[in-house]
């Protein structure tokens, strides 16, 4: 991704990353397991997955075409769903690519000591034991991912061309080469080879589905890159479905050489694989293509594992990035660098990453069950995401379209489901790695982020209402007005916070007594309501109902609509039963509340100058980034963020405080003003500040959950004060 976004991935080279991390890496590690499981028949389990996997390819190239930005899964999640879910799923996903990088980076490690090996046995009659040790096979892995850390550090692009394009040109002539010898050989004895075909019956296929599933793995990354791909609306269907024809014509061939022609005389594909398991590729290609053979498999497994060990640590790494510039993981992780704008933190962390699984996982066979199972969980989940986002979305015609609506969703999204179930099953291990990692995950989140996280996305739905529609909401702001003076400001502002055309705005009028004064008054003010909104372009509902008690009536009101935002406007907050009230109604309905204190003849269109204090607490900042990013789509104005510290306070925590402010500034507006002053009176300081400001945003006081009141502070700011006022109290 250059500095200046720009789109530099071509069909070729979007082709070349789904060819580089599925041709020969997932094959050459785990065909000996395949044929263990399944003997002959793996040939039907790479046919079904390959089936399973290309009705998961239109999934993901319909979202891809739909949501054009790199990130893949967790970018179609955040979209639809709620934050914390696309976290989630981008958690998952981000250790799906990297379980499938340490798989290559382990399968780069086995064929290496074969080459050691045998270069050692050129100068001795024995190998040391060291040599086939786990120790050499760690430390092999690990150069590899430090080099290609290293390589993607220093390039922009997913790299591994010239490695991805020598080895299918390694597979074709091995291919072509055991073709001819099949087509020379009496066809009786090959094929007497293949006998039994389904060794263990259907039970052994679905077995070797679940073991090698990941090594159709790799269109995918084609979605993780899609912010740097050319015309991606064309280009990535295009290239996913190409990477995965191409991998299927590399593998369904080589499968059946290897099972006939690659087996001894006397022998069959089983008894070869359970001998040599994890190099049986390369076994059966010296029994038919001599030493010739044997090392253009070697040749051939050490650029499939390397091009895809790439190709998954440069997903990896453009997973993070998306999840970091939305706050679900480290902001650190979303910089890039100024000049070639190569996120090397990102790269980085998930190398770190990488040697961290690569020492806890103690064999191929682990690693390679453990992501499959873990794409499988989050391919079906990209199915029922496909199936919401069509549902929902309106801006048509789209891209691109999965035919056969919704069939190939619900097809692909079950075959993946029961797939992934029976692999938890009959790989306990895989099942728990993945439950470890989410459970880590959710408490991470929870713990560092979710506060964070909550406020870029309410930013990105204040300022993209068709995000909203996309995740299936419609918000109601309840407005209860009893006051013509304060009719336009309230209509206004209700305007400005009601995301247009998705959102909706309910004028509230509460007769309390039957008298004809008051049935007046009630008209008078739904006229002017309602005239006000006409002339902002508003078009609310408006209700009038009767109640004796009118802040019980708009908690009912707010509960009954399922209100997401309640704005009110009161004149007077130094009223102690208003106060009281209002205290208990915050407490009580499940609604953000926004409260409007504001001069006469006061409308959001004069509001030049905002302030914010900022008094430490989160509790609020949601809900605050939601209302400014509201106001700003279709009104210009600067933001002050204000900490008042102690003038005792050290210039180390002067300068970590302001750093932290500056922080959430940019998360809720990239163009506002940060201050930290120092002053031992903070009330003094604030309404000196707001004398300079036409509109001040403070936030409530939470004691609990479901227990919010005005603080004496909060208080005293709305007695002295002089310019408009919105308090805010976050719902729950």
């Amino acid at each position: 991704m250059s500095s200046s976004n720009e789109r530099t991935i071509g069909l070729f080279g979007a082709t070349l990353i789904g060819v580089g991390a599925i041709v020969g890496g997932g094959i050459l590690a785990l065909a000996g397991v395949a044929f263990n499981s399944a003997g002959p028949g793996a040939m039907v389990a790479f046919l079904l997955n390959g089936g399973i996997a290309l009705l998961t390819a239109f999934s993901f190239a319909e979202l891809s075409a739909m949501f054009p930005q790199s990130g893949g899964t967790y970018t179609f999640a955040k979209r639809v769903l709620s934050v914390r879910a696309a976290f989630t799923l981008g958690w998952i996903v981000w250790f799906a690519s990297i379980v499938a990088g340490v798989l290559y980076a382990l399968g780069f490690a086995q064929y290496a000591i074969i080459v050691l090996q045998e270069l050692w046995l050129l100068r001795s009659d024995a190998v040391p034991a060291w040599l086939s040790g786990r120790a050499i096979t760690l430390l092999l892995a690990m150069l590899a991912t430090a080099f290609y850390t290293l390589s993607l550090t220093r390039s922009s692009g997913s790299g591994g061309n010239w490695a991805t394009i020598a080895k299918v040109i390694a597979f074709g002539i091995l291919i072509t080469g055991g073709l001819i010898i099949f087509v020379g050989e009496p066809s009786r004895e090959v094929t007497s080879k293949l006998e039994p075909f389904f060794m263990n019956g259907f039970m052994g296929i679905f077995t070797a589905m679940g073991f090698t599933f990941i090594a159709l793995q790799g269109f995918d990354l084609i979605a993780a890159a899609a912010g740097e791909i050319k015309t991606p609306a064309k280009t990535i269907p295009r290239a996913m479905f190409a990477s995965l024809l191409i991998a299927l014509l590399v593998y369904l061939p080589l499968l059946f050489v290897i099972a006939t022609v690659g087996v001894p005389d006397g022998s069959n594909i089983t008894a070869l694989s359970a001998e040599h398991t994890e190099t049986v590729i390369a076994v059966a290609a010296q029994q038919f293509l001599g030493p010739a053979g044997f090392w253009l498999v070697v040749v051939a497994a050490l650029l499939s594992m390397l091009s895809a060990l790439q190709a998954n640590l440069f997903a990896a790494s453009r997973i993070a990035l998306s999840m970091a510039r939305d706050r679900t993981l480290p902001r650190r992780l979303g910089r890039v660098q100024s000049a070639s704008g190569i996120p090397v933190n990102a790269v980085v962390a998930s190398a770190g990453m990488f040697i961290i699984i690569l020492l806890l996982l103690p064999d191929l066979a682990s690693a390679g069950a453990a992501a499959s199972l873990i794409f499988l969980v989050t391919f079906t989940l990209t199915h029922w995401i496909s199936y919401i986002a069509r549902t929902r979305a309106t801006q048509k015609p789209l891209a691109f379209t999965t035919p056969f609506f919704p069939l190939i969703q619900l097809a692909g999204g079950v075959a993946c489901a029961v797939l992934a179930i029976f692999q938890g099953i009959v790989v306990p291990s895989a099942g728990l790695i993945t439950l470890i990692w989410i459970v880590l995950g959710i408490s991470i989140y929870l713990y560092f982020f979710s506060a964070r996280a909550r406020s870029v996305d309410a930013l990105a739905e204040a300022k993209d209402p068709y995000l909203i529609q996309l995740r299936g909401r419609s918000p109601l702001v309840l407005v209860p007005i009893a006051n013509p003076a304060n009719a336009e400001a309230m209509v206004t502002l209700a305007n400005a916070i009601s995301p247009p055309k998705v959102g909706r705005v309910l004028l509230l009028s509460i007769v309390t007594s039957p008298d004809n004064a008051q049935l007046a008054n009630t008209q008078r003010v739904l006229t002017q309501s309602l005239q006000a909104a006409y002339n902002v372009d508003l078009f609310p509902e408006a209700l009038t109902t009767t109640a004796t008690d009118p802040w019980a009536e708009i908690s009912r009101v707010a509960d009954s609509y399922n209100c997401e935002g309640l704005l009110l406007g009161l004149s007077d907050l130094s009223q102690a039963d208003t106060l009281g009230h209002v205290n208990q109604l915050m407490s009580r309905v499940k609604s953000d509340i926004i409260i409007l204190r504001a001069p006469k003849n006061w409308t959001l269109s004069t509001v030049q100058h905002i302030l914010v204090p900022i008094g430490g607490k989160s509790a609020q900042d949601s809900l605050r980034s939601r209302l400014l990013g509201s106001i700003s789509r279709n009104h210009t104005y600067q933001t002050t963020y204000l900490r008042v510290v102690p003038t005792s306070t050290t210039d180390a925590s002067l300068k970590r405080i302001t750093r932290a402010l500056q922080h959430l500034a940019e998360d809720e507006n990239s163009s506002a003003v940060v201050v930290v002053a120092r002053s031992d009176d903070a009330l003094a300081e604030i309404l000196v500040r707001s004398a300079q400001h036409d509109l001040m945003i403070l936030g409530v006081e939470r004691l609990g959950r479901h227990k919010k009141k005005f603080g004496v502070f909060v208080r005293s700011i709305a007695a002295q004060s002089h310019c408009a006022l919105l308090l805010m109290s976050r719902r729950g």
